[in-house]
């Protein structure tokens, strides 16, 4: 049935289930899904719970990831991929889309639209992804503001800090302002771009206790690792943000490169999903049943 109008839709708010995902224990892997269908698909491959990158977002509408998007653009994601999987979402809020008001206004309409989490990040606009070079920071104070601002304004989203600081200010200055943020309220830090395993291990030791977010982005900084790793590290979550725009913008090339060389498609038929997988998982069946179920057309009485 879809989830949608299913009988067995969640009840809990996002934020709420979210959390006791995070209670039980073992990591928990958190795949990106910039669309409906590819929520739809990795909660059909198992996943409980999912992340919406802005990389992957902007990368959808054509934008490069410079902190273009607005708080509305990133709502219209948040609504298809919580309504297409029913899980809980982390988001990502960039640097806020402003100061400590703009960041309350952004934990609501994330919330209102179904995310479970949200995370901001310690750079200063034109943000850029934290894989890239010459990222500017905001002050740790005004960072924390913000932090302190989203846990004021938050009902039940967790909120996330990213901090940029490991590549200009080493691990101990990611370290102290990770544990700024986690006096202004902060339920979990995201060390973004570390670069070997010493140092996932080395901030997770620096931080007893705090929840932590692994970011296994390709073509980056980080070296591959497996979820299993990343708990052993001692991380809670882990992210693959972008890795399914990857691969469907990789197959999208190919099939229009295939259509302007052949005039035709069907040499990749073997690598398309069929009508059928595609109506199965967008419940084109159940979503038939229950309009029937519902409407019924009657006769007007003379």
């Amino acid at each position: 049935m879809p989830y949608l109008v299913a009988a067995d839709a969640p009840a809990e708010p996002a934020g709420t289930r979210l959390r006791a995902l995070l209670d039980r224990p073992g990591i928990l892997p958190l795949p990106g899904a910039y669309n409906g269908l590819a929520a739809a698909q990795a909660r059909r491959a198992g996943f409980e719970a999912l992340y919406l990158s802005g990389a992957a977002m902007s990368a959808s509408m054509g934008l490069p990831d410079l902190g273009i998007l607005t708080i509305d653009d990133v709502c219209f994601f948040i609504r298809q991929v919580a309504r297409a999987s029913g899980l809980p979402v982390l988001v990502d809020g960039d640097t806020g889309y402003g100061e400590a008001l703009n960041v309350m206004a952004m934990v609501r309409a994330f919330e209102e639209a179904g995310a479970g989490a949200v995370h901001i990040e310690d750079q200063l606009l034109p943000k850029k992804c934290g894989h890239l070079n010459d990222k500017k920071l905001a002050q740790p104070q005004d960072m924390a503001a913000k932090v302190a601002a989203a846990r004021k304004a938050r009902r039940h989203a967790l909120i996330l800090a990213r901090t940029d600081a490991a590549a200009s200010e080493g691990l101990d200055g990611a370290l102290a302002r990770a544990r700024l943020y986690m006096q202004a309220g902060a339920d979990a830090i995201f060390p973004e771009a570390l670069t070997s395993a010493e140092m996932f291990r080395a901030f997770a030791k620096g931080l007893p206790g705090v929840p932590l977010l692994a970011n296994m982005t390709e073509f980056g900084r980080t070296p591959f690792f497996t979820a299993p790793e990343f708990e052993a590290m001692g991380y809670k979550m882990v992210i693959w943000p972008v890795s399914s725009l990857r691969v469907a913008a990789k197959a999208q090339k190919e099939l229009y490169a295939t259509l302007r060389a052949k005039g035709s498609a069907e040499t990749l038929l073997g690598r398309m999903q069929t009508r059928a997988e595609l109506y199965d998982t967008i419940g084109y069946a159940d979503y038939e049943a229950l309009d029937a179920s519902i409407i019924a057309s009657t006769t007007p009485k003379s």
